[in-house]
């Protein structure tokens, strides 16, 4: 009998201590249900005849629910009384996560409440409930942060873009005599070539091999003209930026070609190493010209003023293969840099030129940058200057 007082005693002890735990814990978890910041709550979905979720019913919100939400009162009422709006997509996650039981985290957009969240959902009790637990927070100023951001930089590279286009232009117009020289060139040969063809035709009898002859070199001649004029449209039009596989070596020599005019008139020889068998280069063509056309009239220029000793500018393009891409090189014979110069030379503004505006240098760098590259610019001995950029290959 004893035994059995002492036992029912033992089972009264364990009960009170598993119900005095069981408080506690309940106790714990409204403390912790009561303070977090994030709001919380359970659901009950609701599926149509073909266990399509149509809706969710709110069972049990926590005191941060209304704050995250905006939504008074919500517990006991269906999403669609509150929202009829509301985003398919909100229904479709929860129906999943109730029937599979796979938890889920996600941000989504709810339109009609004005917001954004960052939720984390999971499914509370057994299948046949179809319960979902939801801790979420409101993402809104975030997301709001973040698309004002994007906007930034979209203004960003349009005024960057448009900046580029005019130093283009620019350059373009430093170089406006070299260029009707250069266009003028093949017009007045394929002149001249067409005054020889009506000679010819005007023998007795017609010489019409000559004749054949003079007129090719008419066509040579317009296609030479044709070429440049493409080329100087190229670099005034506006156009948007490009990511295409770009063959460095052509490119660069199209450059040099615009400007072989204009190295004539300042007695500046022009010499090329240029490697074989390079990779391309993923980038914008127009804009990797412009870095090049810059820096090639900047060493003109920069070697117009000395008086005595060669001017000679050397262009070169080599591999790089621990870098993974393609060096380009620019170096005159001129006064050089000096260590003023050489520190904020690429800062926007600055010049040495006195009609200068002090963009060119630092739009280069910035086209450079958003290849992937970089471009910098070191003193030669005993005179000059090199600057020299690399492009990662395609």
């Amino acid at each position: 009998m004893l035994a059995a007082i002492g036992s029912q005693i033992g089972q009264f002890i364990e009960r009170k201590h598993a119900e005095a735990e069981l408080r506690e814990s309940e106790q714990n978890y409204r403390m912790l249900f009561e303070s977090i910041d994030e709001g919380f709550c359970t659901i009950e979905v609701l599926f149509d005849q073909n266990e399509k979720p149509i809706d969710y019913r709110f069972l049990q919100i926590s005191p941060s629910f209304e704050r995250q939400t905006g939504i008074k009162n919500a517990a006991g009422s269906r999403m669609r009384e509150i929202a009829p709006q509301h985003e398919e997509h909100w229904f479709e996650i929860y129906g999943r996560i109730a029937l599979t039981g796979e938890p889920m985290r996600f941000e989504n957009e709810a339109k009609q409440l004005g917001r954004w969240y960052d939720v984390y959902a999971f499914r509370v009790e057994g299948p046949k409930r179809r319960r979902v637990g939801i801790l979420f927070s409101d993402i809104t100023e975030r997301k709001r942060a973040e698309a004002e951001a994007r906007d930034s930089e979209h203004r960003y590279r349009e005024a960057q873009m448009a900046l580029a286009h005019a130093s283009r232009v620019a350059t373009m117009s430093q170089l406006s005599a070299s260029i009707t020289h250069e266009v003028k060139q093949p017009i007045a040969a394929a002149l001249n070539n067409a005054r020889a063809a009506l000679n010819f035709m005007d023998k007795n009898p017609p010489d019409l091999g000559e004749v054949r002859e003079a007129l090719g070199c008419i066509v040579d001649d317009a296609d030479r003209a044709g070429d440049i004029i493409d080329r100087i449209r190229d670099h005034i039009k506006k156009v948007p930026t490009r990511k295409d596989a770009v063959e460095i070596n052509d490119a660069i020599l199209e450059v040099i070609a615009l400007t072989r005019a204009e190295a004539a008139n300042n007695n500046v020889s022009v010499r090329t190493q240029l490697a074989e068998g390079l990779p391309r280069v993923q980038g914008d063509r127009v804009q990797l010209q412009q870095v090049m056309l810059n820096l090639i009239v900047n060493a003109i220029q920069a070697m117009s003023g000395i008086g005595e000793g060669a001017r000679e500018l050397q262009i070169s393009i080599e591999a790089v293969p621990s870098e993974g891409g393609v060096r380009v090189g620019v170096r005159d014979t001129g006064p050089g840099l000096s260590p003023e110069s050489l520190s904020r030379l690429f800062e926007p503004f600055y010049t040495t030129k006195p009609e200068g505006m002090g963009m060119g240098l630092s739009i280069c760098r910035s086209i450079i940058e958003a290849h992937g590259g970089r471009l910098c610019a070191t003193r030669c001995e005993p005179r000059g200057a090199l600057f020299q950029f690399t492009v990662p290959a395609d």
